[in-house]
């Protein structure tokens, strides 16, 4: 391994560079989304259950769930006194998209690595290449051949080596777009069920004083 990282040359430093970055981040999104399918369907479940049944037993429920974003979406969107079922769905839908940048962080990063990584490789395949032809001289009778099969290695371990960081960082960054794009279809889900329950409740209240003055 270690023979093959010297033979690509000098753009194996920040390839290295861009697969422990990539490995890192991989781990920590792995974790976060592992966490969040575990628990948040079950949760948000007994919380849309509690609301329709008692609105003020749900706050408690949030606030111990509040490392779910989709608890900090509703929590913040409940805790607006008065709001009328439209300027709830304001708030809802603004609390939204305050938390989807949480929810595609190091999604730049991924996206980084994957465009610069082969064109690190193009990079190495071209250095490779230069070491190749600098060993042969023209006019000459022979020429160094280690110098020549080193810049065909530097080339060549160079090129796969981008391509397979880039390859390896796309699959993950593909599943977590995948990831991402089911929490957002899943936060529109709950949170129409909750915009539902809501109106109900605030149409319940506010028609009882009118009830009670007419009689």
């Amino acid at each position: 391994m270690e023979n093959i990282f010297v033979a690509g040359g000098i753009v194996m430093w920040p390839l290295l560079a861009f697969s422990i970055i990539a490995i890192a981040l991989i781990i920590e999104r792995l974790i976060f989304w592992v966490r969040l399918n575990r628990r948040q369907r079950r949760v948000m479940q007994d919380i849309i259950r509690t609301y329709r049944h008692s609105p003020t037993d749900v706050y408690p429920k949030l606030k111990q769930n509040i490392s779910l974003p989709v608890a900090r979406i509703f929590l913040e969107a409940l805790e607006i006194e008065g709001a009328s079922p439209k300027q709830f769905h304001l708030a809802l839908a603004s609390a939204m998209q305050a938390e989807l940048p949480h929810l595609r962080r190091f999604s730049t990063v991924f996206a980084t690595i994957i465009s610069v990584a082969p064109l690190l490789g193009l990079l190495g395949t071209i250095l490779g290449l230069i070491t190749s032809f600098e060993a042969i001289q023209l006019g000459d009778l022979g020429a160094n051949a280690g110098a020549v099969t080193g810049g065909i290695s530097e080339a060549l371990v160079s090129t796969a080596a981008g391509l397979v960081v880039a390859i390896f960082t796309l699959l993950f960054a593909n599943l977590f777009r995948g990831l991402y794009k089911r929490q957002v279809a899943l936060i529109q889900e709950y949170g129409g069920q909750l915009e539902i329950l809501y109106e109900t409740q605030y149409e319940r209240q506010h028609r009882t004083p009118t009830k009670a003055y007419a009689t």
